[in-house]
């Protein structure tokens, strides 16, 4: 058996939650392999609205495991009231959830430090959610950090000496924290640590592999999306993880041989949160339209998203970084009443048109794009492809000759049921 890879194209906030929760019941497994509790992915059924941020989107099924795995950083405290909520709304967790003993912890200093070097950047910061993410990969990588499985054994030798360490730095940014609000923050994430160890705490990469020699099949969710990958993102206004289909193979220790189908998801148009280039951004009426139908404010930090029409160039880079083998297009509905839908094809970059993603998109890039006939149809009530309209056909047509890589699934609202499989896609 192989695993399939379920991962974002653009800026993140493209929908993943909803997919993972559509496709989840063609899977025996569901794992989460890289990010934090900054990412927030957004769920509607059944006329109720979930918001997950460190639990796998796969809980709401039909009994799957669902794995968080060793590249995802995990704050204690935010992960027990997720926890807390879902079992309160009638999730049996306990019963689906692993978690790795390799996945790294967010300390109550991490946030500290993370507030405090954005506040350094001045002008120029990162537009971080500030939940500590950056902080605790930089120790991961830096061989600083505590792990999960570091909790069960002398853990107050190893959390003390990282405590000073953030302690020191905090000192130098003239942020040093009152000892009672510190000492309050650290009873809170104790308590916290304790509650986690109630689940059932794994060595990850051996449960993932034996669990594909079992024959089962697992879905990798991945979090944020491919622009911010910290490697091949729009370095440095990024996520602190690799976010593309490489980040399932080190964040689970799933071999490279072992990738099946890499399901991209992107939205009809484009979004960013945060600071950051954006070439298709839209600064007038039609991109605050967009914000509107789309309701586009992040599902953790209810920041207003940036919003501009597609970035072809963006999308065909990121389908070549990814080895994506389908695509899943969202938020279709949005653009339903435009009378006319525009799409970037091509940069000009100093004056030259490309089609390649180049090695920064800060300054001289000038979107060149193709305008396309808008449908005009409320297709939210739609149950097949059959129904689409003839201009959405054509757009749908038009994007996939345009990146060579077929639109299997096409949702057209936010609603579990709003979700369309065209006939030429091939879904377990």
């Amino acid at each position: 058996m192989k695993v399939d890879v379920l991962l974002g194209l653009q800026w993140g906030d493209e929908g993943k939650g909803k997919v993972v929760d559509v496709l989840t019941p063609r899977y025996d497994v569901v794992a989460r392999f890289q990010g934090g509790p900054n990412a927030g992915h957004t769920l509607e059924f059944e006329g109720k609205k979930y918001v997950l941020r460190s639990i796998p989107s796969g809980i709401f099924q039909h009994g799957q495991i669902n794995i968080i795995g060793n590249g995802v950083v995990l704050d204690p405290v935010l992960f027990r009231q997720e926890a807390e909520e879902l079992e309160r709304s009638g999730v049996d967790l306990r019963s689906i959830l692993r978690i790795s003993k390799k996945a790294h912890l967010i300390t109550p200093t991490h946030r500290l430090l993370d507030a405090a070097n954005e506040k350094a950047k001045g002008g120029k910061k990162i537009g971080t959610t500030g939940k500590g993410i950056g902080p605790t990969y930089t120790d991961k990588i830096s061989r600083n950090g505590l792990r999960l499985g570091d909790t069960f054994v002398n853990f107050p030798e190893k959390y003390g000496p990282l405590r000073q360490l953030h302690l020191d730095r905090l000192a130098t940014l003239g942020a040093t924290p009152e000892p009672e609000l510190l000492a309050d923050l650290e009873k809170t994430w104790m308590d916290a640590i304790e509650y986690i160890k109630t689940y059932e705490i794994v060595d990850s990469e051996h449960l993932v592999n034996n669990l594909l020699r079992e024959g089962k099949s697992i879905l990798c969710e991945g979090a944020q999306g491919t622009l911010l990958d910290i490697d091949f993102g729009s370095y440095p206004f990024v996520t602190s993880s690799n976010t593309i289909t490489s980040g399932a193979c080190s964040g689970l220790g799933v071999a490279p041989n072992k990738i099946g189908d890499v399901f991209g998801i992107f939205k009809a148009y484009c979004t960013r949160v945060g600071s950051g280039p954006f070439p298709t951004e839209l600064f007038d009426e039609t991109g605050k339209t967009i914000r509107d139908l789309g309701h586009e404010y992040g599902a953790v930090t209810g920041r207003e998203r940036r919003c501009g029409w597609i970035d072809l160039v963006a999308l065909r880079y990121a389908i070549m970084i990814n080895g994506v083998t389908q695509l899943i297009m969202m938020k279709s509905d949005v653009l339903d009443g435009f009378d006319e839908i525009k799409a970037c094809v091509a940069y000009k970059v100093d004056g030259k048109e490309t089609t390649d993603f180049p090695y920064s998109i800060e300054e001289n890039v000038e979107p060149i794009y193709v305008t396309l006939p808008g449908w005009k149809t409320d297709m939210t009530k739609m149950q097949s492809e059959d129904e689409f309209p003839a201009e959405f056909k054509a757009y749908v047509d038009f994007l996939e000759k345009e990146l060579e890589t077929p639109i299997a699934v096409v949702s057209i609202g936010p609603d579990r049921s709003q979700t369309i499989v065209r006939a030429k896609a091939k879904l377990k």
